[in-house]
């Protein structure tokens, strides 16, 4: 096959063929209750978390606006008024 294109995969170090790139496991993100999370979603909290380092506690309830999804499928990125680069693990939220 001399005319297939080739991709450098960096997370394995290998080359592979490029239609193998389109056939990549999409992750998927759930919450506490099972349901589908997707980037700019909004969640609130199911429980009181101590939030490490900012010295405050997030209540139950609180209301999380435009999460962002990361590699891992147990954690979510967000912002909240006080806490920038507050990373969540989406067992404690729950869709809006």
């Amino acid at each position: 096959m001399p005319d297939e294109e080739w991709i450098y995969d960096e997370a394995s170090g290998e080359w592979g063929p490029a239609s193998g790139a389109a056939q990549a496991e999409v992750v998927q993100v759930r919450d506490a209750v099972g349901t589908l999370l997707a980037d700019g979603d909004s969640v609130v909290l199911t429980r009181d978390l101590k939030v490490k380092g900012a010295g405050q506690t997030l209540k139950q309830g609180t209301v999380i606006r435009s999460i962002r999804l990361t590699d891992d499928p147990a954690h979510i990125d967000c912002r909240h008024d006080s806490i920038k680069g507050l990373v969540l693990r989406t067992e404690f939220v729950r869709k809006r």
